[in-house]
């Protein structure tokens, strides 16, 4: 698609214009990141959202949440014209190729939310058109593509195509440009017109059949996932018998390849690990043991580093601070972050707790000179490159599993 293709606005309104790219949840993490790197290249991109509030702030040059080398990415865009964002769908319609990057929650049973992302397509069925290339970029449950084309209509030989993302969150930018990107699709038309698309931001892609991207999707997912596991469960086992785990993972990794990749102990959690070995569990009927056992690790955590303070002092209206609230170091995301399950464990163990975050933007937290004056006992829940440099009082108890 080169820059002939784009069809000129007819008025300053998104009702009028046409787009090469539209991305349906583009102001999220998943959806901007794509958008700016596609405008980047001279594609016009329209951001659909309901989030009224990130729509406001990428047109006005902001970003709504922290992506590395992406703010430079935006005012020059938006400045070019090659970014608009909308909350009205017409613009579905007026687009050669369409994204939809929407999150499949999980309910409280560990099984997907798939009606609510199906339930997106059905709101928007009308603003589809079957010459477009509507390309699926969301972590989803096997077989949500074949849904979709029934939604739609089984008549009309829709190019659906699923390309999923595989990025590391704060950091897709650079990642889009680097990492291959997985091709698949119904149609050869879909998969010729993705291939072609995606090769306007990286050289590198995969083309496989649907049901092969998205079971690497969910493997790639959880097997980080349980990687972080096993690093907990090691964690664990050498805590308990009064080893530094992170000397010991030195020891272990040292000069030796096959252990290099052993990751550093810590909270595992986010939008995508847990809930895709979630999805992966759900799909073989709860027989995913591995996964299972990982999710119990993971998430056990937070209870071990309360048995560890409850070894030392009384839990009754002991201060403790938590320095870290996202779910993962340098940003300032806090969805699924496991740094609240401790916050609501301490609490109901009635410790007064503090929680403090330079990445978030909460009124209900503290300063780190106040968190650490007032606390007993300091939890570093998240390993922000900030608070490796801190100099804690010796007469606090540091939790650091980190560094």
């Amino acid at each position: 698609m080169d820059r002939k293709e784009n069809i000129k606005s007819k008025k300053n309104n998104n009702n009028n214009k046409e787009y090469d790219v539209t991305i349906i949840g583009g102001a999220g993490h998943v959806g901007l990141p794509l958008g700016l790197s596609f405008a980047n290249k001279k594609i016009k991109v329209c951001l659909l959202d309901i989030n009224k509030k990130n729509l406001n702030k990428i047109k006005n040059g902001i970003m709504p949440f922290i992506e590395y080398g992406a703010e430079s990415i935006l005012k020059k865009t938006i400045k070019n014209n090659y970014i608009d964002v909308t909350d009205n769908p017409v613009v579905i319609s007026k687009s050669k190729y369409v994204f939809i990057t929407l999150g499949t929650p999980i309910d409280e049973f560990s099984n997907p939310k798939i009606n609510l992302f199906l339930g997106v397509i059905k709101k928007y069925k009308k603003f589809f058109r079957k010459e477009q290339i509507i390309i699926i970029r969301s972590s989803v449950f096997p077989n949500i593509c074949t849904h979709i084309k029934r939604i739609l209509g089984e008549k009309i030989k829709w190019n659906i195509a699923y390309c999923p993302e595989r990025i590391v969150q704060g950091y897709s930018i650079k990642e889009l440009s680097k990492l291959p990107q997985i091709i698949s699709g119904f149609t050869k038309k879909s998969i010729i017109e993705s291939d072609k698309l995606f090769k306007k931001i990286t050289n590198k892609t995969i083309k496989c059949s649907i049901e092969e991207a998205e079971l690497a999707k969910l493997f790639t997912n959880s097997l980080r996932y349980i990687q972080f596991a096993i690093s907990n469960q090691f964690y664990m086992i050498a805590d308990s018998n009064n080893i530094n785990f992170d000397n010991l993972r030195s020891i272990m990794t040292y000069g030796y390849e096959r252990a290099e990749k052993l990751p550093s102990a810590g909270f595992a959690a986010g939008p995508c690990l847990l809930k895709d070995t979630m999805q992966l569990h759900s799909f073989i009927d709860n027989k995913f043991l591995l996964g299972q056992a990982s999710m119990m690790i993971n998430e056990s955590l937070p209870n071990y580093i309360i048995s560890k303070i409850e070894k030392k002092f009384k839990l009754n209206n002991l201060n403790v601070g938590i320095l870290g609230m996202s779910f993962k170091a340098n940003i300032d995301d806090t969805r699924d972050s496991l740094s609240f399950k401790l916050k609501k464990q301490l609490e109901f163990k009635n410790c007064k707790v503090r929680c403090s975050d330079y990445h978030i933007d909460d009124n209900s937290f503290f300063s780190e000179n106040e968190l650490i004056k007032k606390s007993k006992v300091i939890i570093i829940a998240v390993p922000h490159d900030k608070y490796k440099k801190i100099n804690f009082p010796k007469d606090k108890l540091v939790i650091n599993l980190w560094f």
